[in-house]
């Protein structure tokens, strides 16, 4: 998946806004309540959406995914409470739509011209292509004819952008093999193709991506499309006023780089797979992890999610606590002398003092992380110095504001720190030559791990099927963003000195 340039979003935002304007909406002075009115006066902003692992789900810390945060964000600007309103896939999301049960929904859909008829498309805040998809090592149809050959059946999700890409590939392949199905959603059936119990499906290349984290025999066979915009939807039959601020609020989190903070979360660590460190990794959570997990939890109570200090601890020793680099670092979270000193750990191969002081030090340095910084991303920024130290990353944070980007954005700045390898950039800089480029893997590679625990411990929770029950139903209210919070010593002379692990 590529992100849309910042030309490409405007000129698709004017397009959508052409697309409502021609098309019409009802006349506002028709009905005396506008649908603003409606949202002000209920104090609720009801948002239809799917849940899956990008859109929305509820997670061990509440409410989470990209849908959701945006919606959050557009509820505060409204200053009304969220409402998610979940639905069991994509056949019943609409219709709800057409009764007005939901103000408008947000579920990652595709911009696809059928739903342009009676729907009209917010600004993208994403775009994907649509991919074919098989299990590794099943071998890889590399054409639509091989898909025939083969006689492998595709299944979609009914009534998806997906259905109508086979539709027009039918036009073309008339022999093509496919049906649709409305009792699993999209990841249900990247997970059923993994499993071996479906031979292909067609999901979004995103989708696929944060999919082989958690399940690595998931591979792309073909693409199938271009970049696709990905949208929320309102019905055209209401006023515009919701959807002329809509058109306004992605204007400005898109100006603002918000968007692209969000961009950086949920897709910015995913661009690269490794199918057999990721295998490796699963056996590794299911056989291993589950010993360490006790002391991760105990640490990182308070301060930190547990799954991300042992996605750290994976980085840096793969669970292994007699784990000793050839430069001296040793134990689960592999600390150097001095960081062990420095942390009061006596002893680096126990354990438990190695999960301690890994969880100290790291504590200490977010509390160094500038408060410029967006608290969701301050912690990558702990992370790099971990790795390279703290003083190189704030060397990186200089270069990116000298060359014009944004020093307190995460997406900016490991840009640069592949730069401090090279002679050209860290003489310029206060710490001199560092191995950005590895801070920069170490990092991504983290990120990616903590995405597959998260992943993988949710894949074990039963999967209940949510409907629209307007009785029953219940506000997930916007929470408030808190600071990460660290009790740890620090000085600025040892973590500036201390560079983590090789």
């Amino acid at each position: 998946m590529q992100f849309a340039p910042l030309r490409r979003w405007f000129v698709y935002c004017t397009l959508v806004l052409l697309t409502f304007l021609v098309a019409g909406c009802s006349d506002p002075t028709i009905n005396e309540e506008t649908t603003l009115d409606q949202i002000q006066a209920r104090g609720v902003l009801r948002v239809g959406t799917i849940n899956n692992q990008l859109s929305y789900y509820i997670g061990p810390d509440g409410p989470t995914g990209l849908d959701y945060e945006l919606a959050s964000m557009f509820a505060e600007r409204l200053g009304v409470q969220l409402e998610m309103r979940p639905v069991f896939g994509l056949s019943g999301l609409f219709p709800a739509l057409d009764r007005g049960e939901f103000d408008f929904v947000a579920a990652g859909l595709t911009v696809m011209p059928s739903r342009l008829e009676r729907y009209a498309p917010a600004p993208a805040y994403y775009f994907a292509s649509q991919v074919l998809v098989y299990k590794n090592g099943t071998g890889r149809p590399k054409s639509i004819e091989q898909v025939i050959a083969k006689g492998g059946e595709i299944v979609v999700a009914a009534n998806s952008s997906h259905e109508a890409t086979l539709f027009e590939l039918q036009k073309q392949y008339p022999e093509l093999n496919w049906r649709t199905t409305d009792q699993q959603d999209g990841d249900e059936l990247l997970q059923q193709v993994a499993s071996g119990e479906l031979k292909y499906t067609v999901a979004d290349s995103i989708d696929v991506a944060l999919m082989q984290r958690i399940y690595p025999d998931v591979a792309v066979a073909l693409e199938l499309s271009e970049d696709q915009a990905i949208a929320w939807y309102v019905d055209k039959t209401r006023d515009d006023g919701l959807y002329a601020l809509l058109i306004e609020f992605f204007g400005e989190i898109q100006e603002s780089g918000e968007l692209a903070k969000l961009e950086e979360r949920y897709f910015g660590h995913v661009d690269s797979f490794d199918y057999v460190d990721t295998r490796a990794f699963i056996r590794a959570i299911e056989t291993t992890l589950p010993r360490w997990q006790p002391l991760f939890e105990k640490y990182s109570a308070g301060r930190f999610d547990w799954r991300l200090i042992a996605a750290l601890a994976y980085q840096e020793s793969h669970w292994n606590p007699d784990a000793v680099s050839p430069t001296g670092v040793r134990g689960l979270m592999m600390l150097t002398l001095a960081t062990a000193k420095f942390v009061g750990v006596e002893n680096r191969l126990d354990p438990e003092q190695s999960i301690r002081g890994g969880v100290d030090y790291l504590a200490g340095l977010m509390k160094r992380i500038p408060d410029s910084i967006d608290e969701h991303e301050k912690v990558w920024f702990a992370l790099a110095s971990y790795n390279v130290g703290f003083g190189h990353v704030m060397d990186a944070r200089r270069l990116t504001r000298a060359q014009g980007g944004n020093q307190d954005s995460w997406a900016d700045v490991k840009q640069r720190l592949p730069l401090l390898r090279k002679r050209q950039y860290y003489s310029q800089t206060r710490y001199g030559y560092a191995r950005g480029d590895e801070a920069l893997k170490y990092v991504e590679n983290i990120r990616r791990y903590y995405q597959s625990i998260t992943g993988y411990y949710k894949s074990l929770e039963p999967e209940v099927p949510v409907e629209v029950d307007l009785d029953e139903i219940t506000s997930v209210v916007v929470p408030v963003s808190g600071a990460v919070s660290a009790a740890a010593p620090t000085t600025e002379a040892a973590a500036e000195s201390t560079e983590q692990s090789e």
